[in-house]
């Protein structure tokens, strides 16, 4: 029988072709960070609201810590066959503690861990690309302000239309990258929206609160977990 997560009605091993084809953890490893972190506060939400023991929180604790530690020195293994980051950390997680860390997906489906991951990962490499982008105007600011007196033909249809500083010229570019730092804070405020709590489609039962610890894993709005599923990415 298959040992693939979404194979138990298989009775043959996938084709080798076909483990590559499905399999993303060649680059979604990027996310291991944002993977562990998210699991952390999912863990300690747990904990607060009495759905796993501290022993377990405890265990969970210190399995994704050693993981994450691993990860960072290039110690850890990626295994195609378990498709994605999230598995292999699941998978590894559970063969180091046992059934505490399967108990980490109570509340938790992997919908809402993928996108949240997802998520996180975006801000953080949005507010990395601003950062660049602020650089660079900062740069032309201080180029256009150096030769400020400089005149230079303007162009038009290839042809020369009229004098234009060459500060000016310079500052064009500037407001073509405020436009597209403009754009990045419109999608970094999309992605500042949790999909925690959606769950596999519209929630759960479970006393459940949005996980967060104020830094990382915290989120500015949480999106309508009835629409969870449509609006999750």
């Amino acid at each position: 029988m298959s040992e693939m997560m979404w194979g138990g009605r298989f009775q043959k091993a996938e084709e080798r072709s076909a483990l590559d084809f499905n399999a993303s953890v060649s680059y979604d490893c990027r996310m291991y960070k944002e993977d562990i972190a998210g699991s952390l506060a999912h863990a300690f939400m747990l904990a607060d609201r009495g759905i796993i023991s501290k022993e377990d929180l405890e265990k969970i604790t210190g399995g994704l810590l050693k993981i994450k530690k691993e990860i960072d020195e290039g110690r850890f293994a990626f295994s195609v066959k378990l498709e994605d980051v999230h598995m292999n950390v699941e998978k590894r997680l559970t063969d180091d503690i046992g059934d505490a860390g399967a108990r980490l997906h109570t509340a938790r489906s992997r919908n809402d861990q993928c996108a949240a991951d997802l998520h996180m990962y975006m801000r953080r490499h949005i507010a990395k690309l601003a950062e660049k982008l602020i650089a660079a105007e900062e740069a032309l600011v201080g180029v256009s302000e150096k030769y400020k007196d400089v005149i230079l033909p303007g162009y038009t249809h290839m042809q020369r239309a009229q004098p234009v500083l060459f500060a000016h010229h310079m500052m064009a570019y500037c407001a073509m990258l405020q436009r597209d730092f403009e754009r990045l804070t419109g999608c970094y405020e999309m992605a500042d929206v949790s999909p925690l709590g959606a769950c596999a489609l519209a929630g759960t039962t479970l006393s459940y609160h949005a996980a967060g610890d104020g830094g990382e894993t915290s989120f500015f709005k949480m999106l309508w977990k009835q629409f969870g599923r449509g609006f999750r990415s």
